[in-house]
């Protein structure tokens, strides 16, 4: 039986708040139960029972890895967080910010391990691709975020250094969670290196989303405040398409709210918005998204298996193209 990515959601989140923690000190793991806690839309472990459910009814079976590759996904938000002295995470106090920074630091580094443990619960003639294929992920995610946090001094970023960065920070995990799915599942390898280029073109898209509801969301449904790639000059596909695009005036315009060191931050958000209209950016990015969509879709047309047991999965990505959070 082909189940639909709501029910998965259901096991995944079922079995997450089920995982024991009985090691000892307590306070150690605390943080990492309240960070895997509070909520999330658990894309890359859903994407890995799907894509394993594209050749097994029993997508429950690898429910103890899929959560692992969580585990790391939420390890890696926690130091994000931590790095960026960020107050919230999902409407949520961070762990630095409810405990301290030494304790997001120690607990993270635990948090890794554990994501590592339960990875590995699988069975061993799987073992090492699935560890081969985590690992090098895991290293290629630090490499875009040294790219992310090297980006904040730079104003000469260019879209194809931007979206390399996006692909290595975000979209690498989600083709990593796909391809595991279909290792586990003893797809034909033709099949593994399709579905990894489809979660790759997922990701993407699902990256310059974030951008766009950053700046045209609704607050009370995206769940934080719009504008804050804005008020932060982060490097996006946005802002470097805008700079790149702009004429003599509108560049000047936008240097000056990059360079200033105060301002309103409800008018800058608003100005850089008025001059991402002007010059056409929310279009541009919507269409990015669309054929990132788009080749994410003929890589699913190519995986070898009946059209009805793909449906299940198209209809997720449906989902994730009309999201608004």
């Amino acid at each position: 039986m082909i189940k639909t990515s709501h029910d998965i959601l259901k096991s995944v989140n079922d079995f997450l708040d089920q995982l024991p923690y009985e090691r000892k000190p307590q306070s150690l793991y605390d943080p990492i139960r309240y960070v895997l806690s509070i909520g999330g839309k658990r894309i890359r472990p859903v994407l890995m029972l799907m894509a394993y459910n594209l050749y097994h009814e029993d997508p429950e079976a690898i429910l103890m890895p899929a959560c692992g590759l969580e585990t790391y996904h939420n390890y890696t938000l926690l130091h994000d967080d931590l790095m960026d002295n960020a107050d919230l995470r999902r409407g949520h106090e961070t762990v630095h910010k409810h405990w301290n920074a030494n304790k997001a630091i120690l607990s993270g580094d635990s948090m890794l391990v554990l994501a590592y443990q339960r990875i590995a619960q699988v069975p061993s003639d799987k073992l090492e691709a699935v560890l081969e294929c985590f690992t090098e992920t895991a290293l290629e995610i630090g490499e875009g975020q040294e790219y992310d946090m090297t980006f904040e001094t730079r104003n000469d970023v260019c879209e194809e250094e931007y979206i390399e960065m996006i692909r290595l920070k975000t979209s690498v995990l989600l083709a990593c969670a796909t391809k595991i799915g279909a290792i586990l599942a003893d797809a034909p390898e033709e099949d593994i290196v399709n579905l990894y280029k489809f979660g790759e073109q997922l990701g993407l898209a699902f990256q310059l989303q974030d951008d766009l509801l950053d700046v045209y969301g609704d607050s009370k449904v995206f769940g934080k405040a719009i504008g804050g790639d804005i008020a932060s000059n982060k490097k996006t596909y946005m802002l470097i398409n805008a700079y790149n695009r702009a004429d003599t005036k509108q560049r000047a315009e936008l240097t000056r709210w990059i360079e200033a060191k105060t301002f309103n931050r409800e008018v800058k958000v608003a100005s850089v918005t008025r001059l991402y209209d002007e010059i056409g950016i929310r279009q541009l990015c919507e269409e990015k998204i669309n054929d990132y969509f788009l080749q994410a879709a003929l890589c699913l047309e190519k995986v070898n298996v009946p059209e009805e047991r793909k449906q299940a999965l198209r209809q997720y990505m449906d989902e994730l193209l009309h999201r608004n959070k």
